[in-house]
């Protein structure tokens, strides 16, 4: 099987069961329905000329659609690349222009994008969703109604198909384009379904960007693959879908730090019931230890650490309910089918217990590589091990920490500094809401830390109190040299900072 039998076989299996509640409207569709939607979008697609290897794009807030054309193009064979509507037309131009999808759908919010867009499309055909104007573009609802729900006739596809196209931030340089083949996604079902322990009784928010790997992939489609349920947002509001987790009585929750602080400071959050909650997973990036404590003094309840990249899938580890408690700060043990290694970055060679090295992963969920881009491919995958770039230690037992990017890393005086270690410490003062450490050029040290600090909202410190925090705590030259306040960090949708924007404001 490869993974464009998904919703076919749920649909055959329980396809009245309920799959899917889109907030926005208050649609609710069983496994029957959406096969149904996906095999319309498949022939829809098919009439345009989309076959197999082709790619199907999408500028549009979530909706029921994303999971029209996620499962209708691998039906078809075809490549599903949605576009990150974060971004500008200057940023998205270079993406489309790389990956030439031949059939691009868009929003009502994102028409001026698309216009400022249409000499990279050439000559992909344009398909308005949700009454979006736009001169010339076919009506999609109009188009799914007329076409056959049918199952179409497959191409032959193999484990390695492409399936989808993600793009990576490009925090580096340009966006990479992680070819994700159709194993992949299975694999991170399975993975998922098993390490993590997911029922089909189970039921999960999906409140992040669906142009995203969590949003596609960290229960979504897992949970479709056990025949659970998915309540899906059409756009975060930390109020609604708090209170939303509770009437749908979710099971299993995934969130970000700025989203768990954000339902911590709701006036809901005193009141909302999460006695059906198995466990919150935290993604992203690592969540404040405070934060943490507080959120289970008032609510109890357990905290699992999540890990994973577009390219490996986002869910690489897991551990029990108990190891959550005994391990915090840990992302676990590796998941049941992948194998993992922590080698020095620079002489490939493995490192001790709790000695940092990078994070290279193998298993059925590692990448095909990049498009058009063999150079990042052989950098990134040797001998079929996936070269994460994080850096992460490993204890006695066993259990995985992440440490940070390996070029999130400063140099001052010969001595490596990892920026994650040094921002959780800034993390557990009482008056931090988050911090982001960043190198300063220096004519002594060739680098030192340079932090950058959000407070709580009605909390102050003083730089040198929070200097005087790291003492005991941290080495000496670990110490920030400077620290600076700020209103707001750049946030990506995932939770993690910007740092390019950082730099760019505070170095340039």
């Amino acid at each position: 099987m490869h993974s464009a039998d998904l919703i076919t076989s749920r649909a055959r299996l329980t396809p009245n069961r309920e799959a899917l509640l889109y907030t926005h409207t208050g649609e609710r569709f069983t496994y029957a329905q959406l096969n149904a939607r996906a095999n319309r979008a498949a022939t829809f697609l098919r009439a345009l000329g989309v076959g197999k290897g082709d790619r199907v794009s999408i500028l549009a807030h979530n909706s029921v659609i994303y999971l029209d054309l996620f499962f209708g193009v691998a039906k078809i064979g075809a490549i599903f690349a949605p576009l990150n509507w974060r971004l500008t037309a200057r940023e998205l131009s270079y993406i489309v222009s790389d990956c030439e999808p031949k059939v691009v759908l868009c929003g009502p919010e994102f028409t001026e994008t698309l216009s400022d867009l249409r000499g990279e499309l050439r000559d992909a055909k344009i398909v308005s969703v949700e009454a979006a104007q736009i001169d010339g573009a076919l009506c999609y609802e109009t188009e799914l109604a007329r076409a056959s729900d049918a199952e179409p006739a497959r191409p032959a596809l193999s484990a390695d198909d492409p399936y989808c196209l993600l793009y990576t931030s490009g925090t580096t340089g340009k966006p990479k384009g992680a070819i994700l083949p159709h194993r992949q996604i299975l694999w991170n079902c399975i993975n998922t379904c098993i390490s993590w322990g997911l029922r089909e009784d189970d039921v999960t928010p999906v409140l992040t960007p669906m142009f995203h790997a969590g949003g596609l992939f960290a229960f979504l489609t897992p949970i479709f693959y056990i025949g659970g349920r998915v309540i899906l947002a059409r756009a975060f509001d930390a109020e609604a879908s708090l209170q939303m987790i509770v009437a749908e009585k979710c099971t299993v929750v995934l969130g970000v730090p700025t989203l768990f602080q954000m339902w911590f400071n709701t006036p809901y959050f005193s009141q909302a019931d999460f006695s059906r909650v198995r466990f919150f997973i935290n993604g992203g990036a690592s969540i404040p230890v405070p934060l943490m404590q507080s959120w289970v003094a008032a609510k109890g309840g357990i905290f699992r650490q999540g890990y994973g990249l577009t390219e490996v899938g986002p869910n690489c580890f897991s551990m029990t309910d108990a190891e959550s408690v005994a391990k915090r700060g840990a992302v676990g043990k590796p998941i049941l089918h992948s194998q993992m290694r922590l080698v020095n970055p620079e002489t490939g060679n493995a490192v001790g217990a709790n000695e940092p090295g990078e994070l290279l992963i193998w298993g059925p969920h590692v990448c095909a590589g990049y498009w058009k881009n063999s150079q990042a491919t052989a950098h990134a995958i040797s001998d079929g091990w996936f070269h994460t770039g994080d850096m992460a230690r490993r204890d006695e037992d066993g259990y995985f920490y992440i440490i940070g990017r390996f070029k999130d890393m400063i140099k001052s005086g010969g001595e490596n500094v990892y920026a994650a270690e040094v921002e959780t410490i800034f993390r557990d003062h009482p008056a931090v809401q988050d911090a982001a450490l960043i190198g300063k050029p220096d004519p002594k040290w060739d680098e030192v830390g340079l932090m950058i600090v959000l407070l709580k909202p009605g909390h102050t410190a003083t730089e040198d109190e929070l200097l005087k925090f790291c003492d005991g705590k941290l080495a000496r030259f670990k110490i920030p040299k400077q620290v600076v306040f700020t209103d707001a960090l750049p946030y990506s949708p995932y939770g993690k900072i910007e740092k390019v924007k950082l730099r760019e404001r505070y170095l340039t």
